[in-house]
């Protein structure tokens, strides 16, 4: 069965970078040290942090994310339903949170196209 898609579960698989996730004061340091509106530094955050979470999905979990950020970039969405009262750690406000869901789709594709190699 393919899942449709959402925009409510990319919150979820931003909870790593939330006020309410306090457990680890590394990870906290190293997301305030990127500046979120960088697409190479956004990159890293996401290959550190997200990538090791996303990796841990089943593929049709995998695949469910994707193909939600590729429906709504494909529409214009905006993503302030996402970040709506969504704390984060980060240092830097998101001045293009289009832009910061093109990265983040363009990361979760390439750690998808990995686990699948792995996988074979």
């Amino acid at each position: 069965m393919k899942l449709l898609p959402k925009l409510s579960i990319i919150r979820s698989l931003l909870f790593t970078y939330s006020f309410d996730n306090y457990d680890d004061p590394d990870r906290e340091r190293f997301i305030v040290s990127k500046n979120v509106n960088d697409d190479k530094e956004l990159s890293e955050l996401f290959d550190k942090l997200t990538k090791p979470e996303f990796l841990h999905y089943k593929k049709e979990e995998r695949e469910w994310y994707i193909t939600t950020l590729e429906h709504f970039l494909k529409t214009d969405e905006n993503f302030d339903s996402v970040f709506y009262l969504f704390d984060t750690y980060f240092d830097d406000e998101i001045t293009n949170q289009r832009q910061f869901m093109k990265i983040l789709l363009e990361c979760l594709t390439r750690y998808h196209a990995e686990a699948m190699q792995n996988e074979s």
